[in-house]
């Protein structure tokens, strides 16, 4: 099994993007870690509280709804992405467009379903013309998913893309020098190894044969981590 190595940062409870941003965190309460049938209860609220109280989401006028995320409470995997676009706007759900059916397949890919993993952003709602999330957003709105990190507890996740993976490891470095090595996360006391890689919609424009195999060595580097046959 892969030992993942610490990353330079971590991220606490209330998603320290000091250094990275440049601005300041707006903390959320802070939850206990919910027993495993409670999972799903938490979440929920945890939702209805973003919904209502969100420092971004709620004065964003872009977006039609927001888009949380979905899956296996109980997952092992997360896949974090940094923002819903056109089509997660119109369903509320994340990654279900061009770039979602690819995602699709690369978890298809790992021997598991959608619903076996926990798929959601960085930010919860689509930013004016799919522009990348700003400083001020995701400083806003990311704490909401570092507590849904903490409620699922995720034995991996998987970084989709520069934004994701520069917000959870705290670091400015490029996903090509970040990808293909493990990093690891503290979410308070808890502590997840991370992978980065390509996004999907990177892969949609550059679908070269060594970028596949870059993402496909990526998955399995994880399937590894969590004792799944490779």
């Amino acid at each position: 099994m892969t030992s993942p190595s610490k990353a330079q940062a971590a991220v606490g409870p209330v998603a320290h993007t000091d250094l990275l941003l440049g601005t300041r965190s707006i903390p959320i309460p802070k939850s206990n870690t919910p027993p495993t049938s409670d999972k799903q209860s938490a979440l929920d609220q945890l939702r209805e509280r973003h919904d209502r109280e969100c420092p971004h989401c709620t004065k964003a006028t872009y977006h039609t709804q927001t888009v949380f995320g979905e899956g296996d409470p109980d997952a092992q995997m997360m896949f974090i992405g940094e923002a819903p676009g056109a089509e997660e706007d119109k369903t509320g759900r994340p990654f279900v467009g061009r770039a979602g059916k690819l995602l699709e397949k690369m978890i298809n890919a790992m021997g598991l379903a959608r619903e076996d993993v926990y798929i959601a952003n960085v930010l919860k709602s689509r930013p004016p013309d799919n522009a990348t999330p700003t400083v001020t957003e995701v400083s806003k709105c990311a704490p909401y998913l570092t507590e849904q990190i903490r409620i699922i507890q995720p034995a991996a996740i998987v970084a989709l893309g520069a934004p994701s993976a520069k917000f959870l490891l705290q670091t400015s470095i490029g996903i090509s020098k970040l990808r293909g090595r493990w990093h690891t996360c503290l979410f308070g006391d808890l502590e997840v190894p991370v992978m980065p890689t390509f996004h999907p919609a990177y892969l949609l424009r550059q679908y070269t044969p060594d970028n596949r195999t870059k993402v496909w060595s990526d998955l399995q580097m994880v399937m590894e981590q969590l004792g799944m046959k490779t």
